[in-house]
């Protein structure tokens, strides 16, 4: 269940945050979602407005973050070249004039900016821009003198269940793609 995913290679890349107005109410509704879901105890945290490290809690893999970037490089690098190809040989294909009289020039330049793309897009992935909102929410819940609770999910599936559990234990949900 607890699988790496194929792009990043991270443990979760689904994330949940839920504020509460106190802690009590956001350590009850840890505890619930905790045994409701059968989650392990690092896959739910609880930030408090003192805490003195939230990132740590917010994005715990944050220590591979640089073996984030380099499989998300490669991996998606490797996916563009292939596509870069395989549009090469369906131009060739097509008899596309360009292409059948410079094949090996075609395939190069299609190659380089297939790779070029998929390295573009693993820098995307890499930056993780669906994360913002989440760890605003929280940044802002510390702010404001509110606690948030955190579920790490391991999948999409999990995270929803994590979110209609804790929006019905009246946290104010956030959460990642």
């Amino acid at each position: 269940m607890s699988e790496t995913s194929p792009i990043t290679g991270e443990l979760s890349n689904s994330k949940v945050a839920a504020v509460f107005a106190n802690e009590s109410a956001a350590r009850s509704a840890a505890q619930a979602v905790a045994a409701a879901l059968s989650l392990g105890s690092a896959q739910v945290q609880l930030i408090t407005p003192a805490e003195p490290h939230p990132g740590r809690k917010l994005e715990p893999e944050s220590r591979g973050v640089w073996r984030t970037i380099v499989v998300a490089h490669v991996r998606l690098g490797i996916v563009g070249a292939v596509v870069g190809l395989l549009a090469f040989a369906a131009l060739y294909a097509a008899g596309l004039p360009f292409i059948v009289n410079s094949p090996v020039a075609a395939a190069l330049v299609l190659l380089f900016f297939g790779t070029v793309a998929g390295l573009m897009l693993g820098g995307l992935v890499a930056l993780r821009p669906d994360h913002d909102r989440y760890v605003e929410a929280a940044r802002e819940a510390m702010e404001s003198g509110n606690t948030t609770v955190v579920v790490h999910a391991f999948s999409g599936d999990q995270a929803g269940q994590a979110s209609d559990f804790l929006r019905a234990q009246g946290g104010e949900v956030t959460s990642t793609l």
